[in-house]
């Protein structure tokens, strides 16, 4: 029978979890508690796992510490992307494929990108809806005239680190008067 299974990793934006079927990462939840684990495992309507019997969550795991350690650039996991509408999929699709780390492209980029019929102010709501961030890269999106906005973490504020990171924004000063 099918399951999911959760694991979790510290990270500097917080505690993250993640729900890992057998296809793979299902979804990457901001704060780890067990409500959000329920929540995600009824979205995907399958039962908990027990712990992790089989380790799966290990991968994605050790690729995240990675990632935020400065040491990855591409996350190898494979995805699950049975939360998503075939629209989604396709947008979320090509920009995991075709963004890299240090990269950004703006709504409207991504919108072409993903083959037309999606309007660029559409492409917002799909990456505000997009169940595994991070690893599907909507921090790598941004307005034509600035950051754009970001739904996990604390906000703009984690896009802003995550862009940092990667080296596509340079770090800010702390000024102090």
């Amino acid at each position: 029978m099918e399951s999911v299974a959760f694991g979790a990793v510290p990270t500097p934006l917080g505690q993250l979890a993640v729900a890992v079927t057998e296809v793979g990462l299902a979804a990457l939840i901001w704060g780890d508690t067990p409500e959000r684990r329920a929540g995600a495992a009824r979205r995907l309507g399958l039962p908990m796992a027990d712990g992790d019997p089989d380790g799966r969550t290990a991968g994605v795991l050790t690729e995240l510490t990675r990632y935020f350690a400065g040491e990855l650039r591409s996350f190898s996991v494979p995805v699950d992307w049975r939360l998503l509408s075939p629209v989604q999929q396709r947008v979320l699709g090509t920009l995991h494929g075709r963004v890299p780390y240090g990269r950004a492209v703006t709504y409207g980029e991504l919108a072409e990108m993903s083959g037309g019929g999606v309007p660029a102010r559409a492409i917002g709501s799909i990456m505000g809806a997009n169940p595994i961030p991070i690893v599907v890269p909507c921090h790598r999106v941004v307005a034509g005239d600035g950051l754009g906005g970001f739904s996990g973490g604390t906000g703009v504020e984690s896009k802003r680190w995550l862009l940092t990171l990667e080296g596509y924004l340079q770090p800010m000063l702390d000024w102090e008067m």
